[in-house]
């Protein structure tokens, strides 16, 4: 008998630990740092496909975009940060507020569809905002660029959808065929410098003029010709201004990169890319 109820007691630790551990967890992912693995090519080649990371959440402080969001398809599990915290969305205000600064690579929530996007902070509020013939101006003045050599990598299926880059040359597929893009050095009037590549002439190269709303920011991917972001209306299935409580936190570091379909292929980490600085 003592051994039944000793066996019983163990379950019963057992569980209380795992359920301790997860709380523990959800707090630590709520208040401190979240995890991020790059799905799409649109920061390329700041952030390649496959980079994993922690977003902090520290430094623009917390609102309802703060709460975790846990969505597990196979096991019907779709639980919204809304879902818990909407009580807190709509005033678009923050606890702690920090202050994002121009030039920050930073997690936010797509204002409708509530997907998790990483673009670069460009354009804040009060700010006029155009692109020019693929030149970004800000307040009315073109950022200074630099010509670099073309990026370049190879023509194959990336990451976990699968999916070829999108290249400026016409790159064969297969046999080690080489993806180009134009590459140059973008300095913003803060002083920051990052690179941006170009595959072309686009829509997106040529805006109208953005007036930044007060409490909102606007966003660019740093592979230009490839992202979705605050150049295209929310109307026209962009990102448009983002809310100051749809921020989630700033990428600082990347821990590691798999060129693989999946993070847990160790065999495809890339040696150049551990715990690798954001700029």
């Amino acid at each position: 008998m003592a051994t039944k109820v000793q066996a019983g007691n163990s379950i019963v630790e057992t569980i209380k630990t795992i359920v301790y551990a997860l709380l523990i967890a959800g707090v630590f992912r709520t208040l401190f740092f979240q995890p991020f693995w790059i799905p799409s090519g649109s920061m390329k080649e700041t952030l390649l496909i496959g980079d994993f990371l922690f977003v902090n959440k520290m430094a623009y402080g917390y609102s309802y975009a703060s709460c975790p969001s846990v969505k597990l398809a196979r096991l019907g599990v779709d639980i919204d940060a809304e879902d818990i915290c909407g009580f807190l969305d709509g005033d678009n205000t923050r606890l702690f507020g920090g202050t994002p600064e121009r030039g920050d690579v930073a997690v936010f929530r797509h204002p409708v569809n509530n997907t998790d996007f990483i673009k670069r902070l460009v354009g804040l509020p009060g700010d006029k905002i155009q692109v020019k013939n693929g030149v970004l101006f800000i307040n009315d003045k073109p950022v200074a660029l630099k010509d670099a050599a073309d990026f370049e990598e190879v023509m194959e299926r990336q990451g976990p959808q699968g999916r070829f880059p999108r290249c400026q040359n016409d790159a064969p597929v297969g046999d080690g065929g080489v993806c180009k893009k134009t590459r140059q050095i973008e300095t913003l009037p803060n002083g920051v410098e990052h690179t941006i590549l170009n595959i072309g002439n686009q829509s997106t190269d040529h805006t109208g003029v953005y007036l930044v709303p007060d409490g909102h920011y606007f966003f660019m991917g740093d592979n230009r010709d490839n992202s979705t972001d605050s150049r295209v209306p929310q109307s026209a299935g962009g990102v448009g201004f983002v809310p100051y409580e749809n921020l989630i936190g700033r990428a600082d570091r990347i821990m590691f990169s798999s060129a693989g379909r999946s993070m847990l292929y160790f065999w495809t980490w890339r040696s150049d890319r551990f715990f690798k600085g954001i700029k």
